[in-house]
């Protein structure tokens, strides 16, 4: 896992919008799709669902479930991304199994990253690292706390939070992975050439 990983917002994105919106960002340079939509499941969500795991598929990228361990399951996805509340990582692993990606949010708590890779996730997810629109009242997170978990854990680290082409480069000097990315990508006028601008970041890093 490296590189820009765009998550999607109703808010942002309506559904009219959100399947063109995904394939601009796909031809910029994500590299992982998660499909958040916290509304209760209905036909038109699976029908996007499907939609976007098979573009990602075409693209070679990982399409991943916010918290919807069952939605996964039933478009095929990769894997799905959990937080605080949902569902536990061995009960992600039964349904989905063993080639599932599962990701774990563990905000500012290292513990709580150690607990997930015992339990056998495949990445974790810190933040938020700067001022974020779509979680203003989120945990704050230092990079030192990138730094820590790149010294101890193997699994990938993905950073999230307020993350932009200017400030993303702080993080993956501290060890990030991945750069998660919701308004700075799909609020952007155009998307791919904000995704380009992320991905930019990634190829100066292994060039450096």
């Amino acid at each position: 896992m490296h590189g820009l990983y765009a998550i999607t917002d109703p808010d942002l994105l309506p559904d009219d919008r959100l399947v063109d919106a995904v394939t601009a960002a796909l031809a910029g340079g994500a590299r992982a799709i998660q499909f958040r939509d916290k509304r209760p499941e209905t036909a038109l969500k699976l029908e996007l669902a499907r939609a976007l795991n098979t573009l990602c598929r075409d693209f070679g990228a990982l399409f991943l479930i916010n918290d919807d361990v069952e939605l996964a399951a039933a478009v095929g996805a990769h894997g799905v991304h959990l937080g605080r509340d949902d569902a536990a990582v061995t009960a992600a692993r039964e349904r989905l199994g063993r080639e599932a990606v599962i990701g774990v949010s563990c905000y500012n708590e290292l513990d709580r990253a150690r607990h997930a890779a015992r339990l056998g996730a495949d990445y974790v997810a810190f933040g938020r690292f700067f001022p974020s629109r779509t979680k203003p009242q989120a945990v704050q997170a230092e990079p030192a706390l990138l730094r820590a978990a790149r010294a101890e854990l193997e699994l990938p680290l993905v950073a999230i939070g307020g993350i932009t082409p200017e400030n993303g480069g702080l993080l993956l000097e501290a060890g990030a992975d991945m750069l998660a990315v919701i308004h700075g990508l799909f609020g952007a006028e155009d998307i791919a050439t904000a995704a380009r601008r992320y991905a930019t970041l990634f190829r100066n890093r292994r060039s450096g």
